[in-house]
């Protein structure tokens, strides 16, 4: 049994101005919080994300008015903070520095028991000045996730773009379809595990001034 003495509120750490007013509103709904350098994070079940959104677009001490980035990690399940050191991702032999082309052949660790993916939002508000971060966990084998285009519609080329570059599916988005990526590319490429070596289905090239979209043959 441990003996040490519980940490005193001077100890504990101070939460920032905006992190107690978004505690004050939705602390039951919050999972964790992080803090790193002025920066605040919150951890929040993807159930939910729709709800905090409303929140923290709505809420007049809030007011975040524009969500400036939608994007997505692949943390192999394990935690968040998780990394390798350069020498396990990308084991540095001989062979691959002298072959370059070999440097994609990356060393993957073993999955982790956490959710495989983390959906991630930008918060800022203009009027405010202050900004913040949401991290969702999304599992690998159910990669989907409320869309947040009826909070801010300017995420629905953000979503978009997630979906293409890591298959996070954007529930209730108006049009989910692939952004940078032909139809016919399979896989997604910012995925660890994707062989960046794969071949993909070539587009014949038809010209800048074609009507038609390129198709493979």
């Amino acid at each position: 049994m441990s003996t040490e003495a519980p940490p005193s509120d001077a100890e504990k750490p101070q939460l920032s101005p905006l992190m107690v007013k978004v505690n004050a509103r939705l602390a039951p709904l919050i999972l964790e919080h992080r803090e790193f350098r002025g920066d605040d994070r919150i951890h929040v079940a993807r159930e939910n994300i729709l709800a905090v959104a409303g929140v923290l677009r709505d809420d007049p001490e809030l007011a975040f008015d524009l969500l400036l980035d939608v994007t997505a990690i692949d943390y192999y399940g394990q935690p968040d903070d998780f990394e390798l050191r350069r020498e396990v991702w990308d084991r540095d032999h001989v062979t691959m520095r002298r072959l370059p082309r070999r440097r994609n052949l990356m060393a993957l660790p073993e999955k982790g028991p956490h959710p495989r993916f983390a959906v991630v939002y930008h918060l800022i508000s203009t009027s405010h000045l202050h900004r913040l971060r949401i991290k969702c966990r999304v599992p690998e084998d159910d990669p989907r996730i409320a869309s947040l285009t009826p909070v801010w519609p300017g995420a629905n080329w953000l979503e978009r773009e997630t979906w293409d570059l890591y298959g996070i599916r954007f529930e209730g988005h108006p049009d989910l379809r692939r952004i940078y990526l032909y139809d016919e590319f399979e896989g997604h490429p910012l995925r660890k595990d994707y062989g960046k070596l794969d071949e993909q289905p070539i587009q014949a090239y038809v010209g800048p001034g074609a009507k038609e979209p390129r198709r493979p043959e």
